[in-house]
């Protein structure tokens, strides 16, 4: 009994998580014709496919992120919902580990405008994300109704921690450059110094 509980929360928490990472990414992108070409243009940067291809998959990647935010939110399509929400999230993740190997660097418009790169950290963020799409999935699996969770002070636990989990994705870029080691600072011959 406890343990069905404790998945109802872990569930619970899972689905606000993703339902706001993937609203953000959603209004990043969506919030204005200028918006959608910076993203459109990051895919296309990435050469991983033909120009035209490219925004296609743009308008595709908008689309699911819009579906995977309409389905997590009746209890009737959760299940659906972390479903889409991890396939997209390894599919995100296949076409960066490709790009990446390729030498192939560009903004991550994931979140709307950012000058920062793809890198590993979008690797691990995007993976630890598929983790909680497949944890909700697991513990809906496992016996955890679909429905709200049954204690208010449970509930809102589980929500403020999926916020906080949430701000800390939604702000990643910023942390990394935050903690990024400084550049070496010139010698006096205009070079870089020694590190």
């Amino acid at each position: 009994m406890q343990g069905t509980v404790l998945m109802t929360y872990a569930a619970f928490a899972c689905r606000i998580l993703l339902f706001g990472v993937f609203a953000v990414a959603l209004v990043g992108k969506a919030r204005g014709r200028a918006a959608f070409q910076e993203f459109a243009a990051s895919i296309t940067a990435l050469r991983l496919l033909p120009a035209g291809a490219s925004r296609a998959a743009a308008v595709l990647v908008t689309a699911v992120e819009a579906a995977v935010v309409v389905l997590l939110v009746p209890s009737s399509t959760v299940l659906a919902g972390f479903a889409l929400a991890v396939l997209l999230l390894l599919a995100l993740t296949a076409g960066i580990v490709l790009a990446l190997r390729r030498g192939r660097s560009a903004p991550c418009r994931c979140f709307g405008a950012s000058v920062t790169p793809l890198g590993p950290v979008h690797v691990v963020r995007n993976l630890l994300l598929a983790l909680a799409g497949t944890g909700g999935l697991a513990a809906m699996a496992a016996g955890a109704p679909d429905g709200w969770p049954p204690h208010l002070g449970g509930s809102l636990i589980a929500a403020v921690s999926a916020a906080v989990v949430l701000l800390l994705v939604v702000r990643l870029d910023d942390l990394t450059a935050l903690f990024a080691p400084a550049p070496a600072a010139p010698s006096r011959t205009g070079r870089p110094g020694p590190s």
